[in-house]
């Protein structure tokens, strides 16, 4: 008889552990945690609503049970195991009244035979009891008082439990010590199972062939594993191995391979592994793996003319500009989240034209099918292991678990060809910095690591780095994130994270000066859209204003407040009310300050042996809770502007424009008479693998007048070679009027055409733009084409951020500048059934 899996996903109940008088309650649904719990049974206000967080938090300090029954089945299968996907975390397992397992880690699944624990007759009684993650924390720091328990956000006792760290709270989401069997549960019977399949792609380096290991561990007895390579409808290759051990290996090379490639580059084919275990020709069980072939390589190298060493990534022997963000968790709750959430999410990066998506350290090993979605929409993932921004012990239970959960989910993962990287941690190293913990990098003694200050070290270089090279070798491991030169903050090796803007205050006009050879984070925050921020304001609430105690409370950054004001008032005229138009002031100023960013990062990507800059992942893609962060696109998937913004800017041909200021002094001793020269630098990027044959056209305008001072072909038949930035040229700064100097009231366009066909365009104001004369634009003209698929949108005079505001379309651009004489497409995915003009609020800069 086959293997049989009975989900075990009905009848169970809940209580708290402790409370001998109350009874249990239906679960809401499974799998599932206790915040859902409770909260479907209306014991606990929706902790995401109003400061509704500060009311449940005695939650994260109870013991709570959850218990179910099941039969056991009528069969004659030999052996019976139960199968724990996820126990969040310290949870006991009782069958029939006795303790079968211990668990400890939220994020290994565990296994345990049960063959003669079951029930001949009658139900069997499954109960799992879960300590508090935050109390048992507590106990192990007191264990062990001569570590440096530190970190930055949360409790500093998290660093003890291997439990998803932002659980704990961050300067993003709030503190949500939830518990439960957060995955599923099932009881498997088998005579014979296959209990893992490995798969190991290589390609070869001129990429014409290629080579797949297949392992297969079996348990049980049977006589062959039949292993089945398709791709569709064909099968490429089949071949059947007598089973004389444990594990069956398969080798199968492969002639002509159909590569695996990031979105912009190529298709995403993928293969199928099937392992099916036969005895005497009958079917025992069977098991498939989705796989890719595509060759990856992290270059390191020496560059031209700077000094250090590139970071970039070559997939299939193309280097690849690797533009994107950084992914948290998309919810506090992780069970109520679907296969489908998880497809729009990947969906709309995908959409927003990113290569690569970084799961950050500080949640968990993500669903299969969020790998999965990367895997068919062609986004690359760099993959934290799960510790972030702290000093971790390293004890020997400790180690052991870590081990642990290192093996199980790289086993579980490696399979996906969208991951190209994994990183030993999330900052841990930048805290061991300031913290001036025990490091010296002459020092390979590992054991002598264990005994200072910071033993996590032993994790990240000694311990990952066995695990990676024996379960992935063909996989790029990282010690952490960032992690490169002299230290963390060195921008000539490895990578970096860039908070010099937001933390450390700088001008985001200054990107430019702060870039690395990879920025894996850098952001700026913005409030959600005013949907999202009404989500969880109480009913006829008097907070809706923007320095209420309750959006005040859903925003978890220290000193928000005052950074935020600083940038907004350093860059744009706002104002607080209505609360709507501080709100696109927020989001224009991300979007302008993310945009920048890419805008000359991507700029730094200059062809072969010149990769000063290989890739920027924007902190964030995404938040956990309806909160004011650095997401681009808030809880709901509700797109700020800078989404928009960086969709374009991440094109696969664009072209930037920078404003420069020579200064010559008339001698060398004058500090007065000095003439300034105003210039305009021009540069394209093209990302794709041809050459392009392009005109560059500028022109200019008055923005108080809307009278056009320039226009010029600037460059005819300028050949962008591929996958590189090309410089173009500098210019004079066409003069405006003679009441503005500096060219504050001056804007300029630059387009990219091919054969008259506009392949880009950048528009440039001064900055910042609350020095420009801005007026109140009531010339927009909108018009929806008969299609109902495109609104045209354009203006007698520049215009600064106009934003579209529907309820009923989703619209694929957003946050546009327009100036005269030109007519905006913005495609639309999505219109509801009746068009009227007044349905569309307008907003842009300098509105009244």
């Amino acid at each position: 008889m086959a293997r049989t899996t009975i989900p075990l996903d009905t009848g169970w109940i809940f209580k708290q552990a402790e409370d001998e008088s109350s009874g249990y309650l239906p679960v809401s649904q499974f799998p599932t945690n206790i915040h859902l719990d409770l909260l479907a049974h209306g014991l606990i206000q929706d902790p995401y609503l109003s400061t509704n967080e500060n009311d449940v938090q005695w939650i994260g300090e109870k013991s709570w049970a959850y218990k179910t029954h099941f039969k056991t089945p009528n069969t004659h299968l030999s052996t019976a195991i139960l199968k724990f996907h996820g126990l969040d975390t310290f949870a006991t397992v009782f069958l029939n009244g006795k303790q079968i397992l211990e668990s400890d880690n939220m994020f290994v699944p565990r296994t345990v035979t049960v063959t003669d624990k079951l029930m001949i007759d009658g139900d069997n009684e499954l109960l799992i009891v879960f300590e508090s993650a935050f109390l048992k924390g507590k106990k192990i720091v007191e264990k062990y008082p001569k570590h440096h328990w530190g970190c930055w956000n949360g409790d500093p006792s998290r660093l003890a439990v291997r439990k998803a760290q932002y659980h704990y709270g961050w300067d993003w989401g709030p503190v949500m010590l939830t518990c439960g069997p957060w995955r599923p549960v099932e009881l498997e019977l088998y005579d014979a199972r296959i209990s893992y399949i490995s798969t190991t792609a290589t390609v070869s380096d001129d990429l014409k062939s290629a080579e797949l290991t297949a392992d297969v561990h079996v348990d049980g007895k049977s006589t062959h594993v039949l292993f089945e390579i398709t791709r569709g409808a064909f099968r490429v290759a089949k071949e059947m191995i007598r089973v004389e051990s444990k594990k069956i290996t398969a080798t199968f090379r492969v002639q002509n391979p159909e590569l695996w490639f990031p979105a912009r580059y190529g298709k995403q084919p993928l293969y199928e592994l099937k392992a099916t275990l036969l005895t005497d020709g009958n079917c025992q069980d069977s098991l498939c793996k989705r796989f890719g072939f595509r060759k990856v390589e992290v270059v390191r190298r020496e560059l031209d003319d700077s000094p250090g060493s590139s970071f970039f990534f070559r997939i299939n022997n193309i280097p690849i500009f690797c533009g994107g963000s950084d992914w948290i968790p998309a919810d506090c709750f992780i069970p109520r989240l679907k296969p489908q959430d998880y497809r729009e999410w990947v969906q709309f990066a995908a959409k927003n034209n990113h290569d690569m998506l970084r799961v950050w350290g500080g949640g968990i090993y993500e669903e299969q099918a969020f790998y999965e979605a990367c895997d068919e929409f062609g986004l690359l993932v760099w993959q934290d292991f799960l510790f972030a921004c702290g000093n971790y012990p390293a004890h020997p239970e400790f180690l052991e678990s870590v081990k642990e959960e290192a093996e199980s989910n790289i086993k579980a993962l490696k399979h996906h060809p969208c991951i190209v990287i994994w990183a030993g941690n999330n900052e841990d190293y930048q805290y061991r910095e300031s913290e001036g913990l025990d490091y010296d990098p002459d020092d390979k003694d590992t054991q002598s690591w264990l005994k200072g200050s910071f033993p996590a070290r032993y994790i990240y270089e000694k311990l990952l780095v066995e695990i990676t090279r024996d379960l992935i070798p063909e996989t790029f491991y990282h010690f952490g994130s960032p992690w490169g030169g002299k230290d963390t903050r060195d921008p000539t090796v490895g990578d970096i994270h860039q908070w010099s803007i937001w933390h450390g205050g700088e001008r985001y006009q200054d990107f430019g000066k702060l870039s690395g050879r990879f920025v894996s984070e850098f952001g700026m925050q913005a409030l959600p859209d005013v949907k999202t921020i009404d989500s969880f304001l109480p009913a006829k609430s008097h907070d809706r204003y923007a320095q209420s105690l309750t959006l005040d409370f859903h925003n978890k950054a220290s000193g928000h407040e005052e950074k935020l004001s600083a940038y907004l008032t350093s860059n744009l005229r706002y104002t607080f009310d209505p609360l709507e138009k501080y709100i696109y002031s927020t989001q224009l100023m991300q979007a302008e300050c993310l945009a920048t960013a890419y805008r000359l990062w991507k700029r730094e990507w200059k062809g072969p042996n010149r990769e000063y800059c290989g890739g920027a992942l924007v902190w964030q893609l995404n938040d956990c809770w309806p909160v004011t962060s650095w997401a681009i696109a808030d809880y709901y998937r509700r797109p700020k502007l800078a989404s928009y913004a960086i969709k374009r800017e991440l094109s696969s041909i664009t072209i930037g424009m920078a404003r420069i200021v020579e200064e010559i002094p008339e001698d060398q001793y004058t500090r007065v008479f000095i003439k300034k020269v105003h210039k305009v630098q021009l540069w394209a990027t093209n990302l794709t693998l041809q050459r392009q044959v392009v005109d560059v056209v500028v022109k200019a305008w008055n923005v108080l007048t809307g009278e056009e001072i320039f226009s010029q072909t600037v460059s005819q038949y300028l050949v962008l070679e591929e996958n590189r930035t090309t410089e173009i040229q500098e210019l004079l700064l066409p003069r405006g009027g003679k009441d503005f100097e500096e060219g504050i009231d001056v804007v300029l366009a630059a387009y990219l055409l091919e054969q008259g066909h506009r392949l880009a365009r950048c528009v440039n104001w001064f900055e910042p733009l609350k020095y420009v004369p801005l007026q109140d634009a009531n010339g927009i003209k909108l018009e929806l084409s008969e299609n109902r698929k495109e609104i045209h949108v354009s203006a007698a005079k520049p215009v600064k951020g106009v934003a579209l505001e529907t309820d009923d379309m989703i619209l694929e651009d957003n946050c546009i500048d327009l100036v005269p004489g030109e007519t905006v497409t913005v495609g639309v995915q999505k219109c509801g059934k009746t068009w009227d003009r007044d349905r569309i609020r307008l907003r842009f800069l300098g509105q009244s």
